[in-house]
């Protein structure tokens, strides 16, 4: 059921969503949490229907806010439509969707603070775009979480690369949680004997992947061995990441996608595997995001001390590498 409410009011709104569910018999008190998702007009549907999705295993009010006060329309008179979708319509959670015109989107916090479940977590996602302080934004000093997305920025190697500048405890990235698989199967591997040490690590993504970064920071901070990450051109590989290849003494462990959603892996003295590796989808992102609403201690070492790591360690090749070429000039 979708219940439109044109030129309308925050108070306006509760109202509806009390009578909602006095006259349809609507639960919230089984509500988990608050999901803000803050959006641009047009850009709605695919955001809510990975919310929905989600919500069978997280039942949730979500809210979506879309506002440009400074864009196309911001000369227009300030104004708030909003429609209450419940039911079939919104999964197993209700659905608030908020377009505000004009001055009407100034202030982002005042439009949700009269809708959000009272005594419930609030978690906040920005599917596009999205502050340069998620934390310090209207919206991200209310919620115990916040979601961005590398992969969605413009440039999204430099989004990666700046994280840690305005990391808070709370603050993940769906670029992270793209990885998951790989760090749960690169971790079976090694808790497998022989239990050597690896001594050097490459890990190879598309361009468009930061995914990739998060992967090999991650292996520099748990595995304290030299990372050397490398982008490959589209025609080589189109999205995501392609390969991991561990190297200890017994032999490399290589864990690569020879084509998307498969992946094969090989280790010494083994038959190779294949494994299924789709791409992740945004329900499953979401999902695994909302399991856990403390702050990713993790995810906050890798964005830092990784990074740090893995850069040192490109300072290293690139020194070694500019030493080499002096020798065989002066040869």
């Amino acid at each position: 059921m979708i219940i439109d409410l044109p030129d309308t009011t925050v108070s306006k709104i509760a109202k509806a969503l009390v009578s909602v569910r006095e006259e349809g018999g609507a639960v919230a008190l089984g509500r988990v949490l608050t999901l803000i998702i803050l959006t641009r007009h047009g850009a709605e549907e695919e955001v809510i229907e990975a919310a929905n999705d989600a919500s069978r295993e997280h039942p949730m009010r979500v809210i979506v806010l879309m506002s440009d006060p400074h864009g196309p329309g911001a000369d227009t008179d300030p104004r708030l439509d909003a429609e209450i979708r419940v039911g079939g319509d919104a999964g197993a959670s209700e659905v608030i969707v908020l377009r505000a015109y004009g001055a009407a989107g100034n202030n982002s916090e005042s439009l949700v603070t009269g809708l959000l479940l009272p005594d419930a977590p609030v978690v906040a996602w920005w599917p596009r775009e999205t502050p340069t302080q998620p934390s310090r934004s209207s919206i991200g000093r209310i919620a115990q979480r916040r979601i961005t997305d590398a992969a969605t920025q413009p440039d999204p190697a430099a989004w990666v690369a700046g994280l840690a500048g305005h990391y808070a405890p709370g603050d993940t990235d769906f670029a992270w949680t793209r990885v998951t698989h790989w760090r749960e199967q690169l971790a079976a591997v090694l808790d497998q004997p022989p239990y050597e040490p690896v001594t050097a690590v490459e890990v190879r993504g598309a361009a468009d992947s930061p995914s990739t970064a998060f992967l090999a920071a991650w292996l520099r901070l748990k595995l304290d061995a030299p990372v050397a990450w490398t982008y490959m051109d589209a025609s080589e590989w189109a999205h995501g990441i392609k390969s991991v290849r561990l190297t200890r003494a017994s032999g490399d462990i290589l864990l690569e996608r020879p084509e998307p959603g498969v992946a094969v892996l090989t280790q010494p003295g083994q038959p190779s595997h294949e494994l299924a590796f789709p791409r992740r989808t945004l329900r499953e992102c979401l999902a695994e995001e909302l399991r856990s609403l403390d702050p990713d201690l993790l995810y906050g070492r890798v964005i830092s001390q990784g990074w740090d790591l893995l850069h040192l360690d490109g300072e290293d090749r690139r020194r070694d590498d500019a030493e080499r070429d002096d020798a065989e000039r002066d040869d």
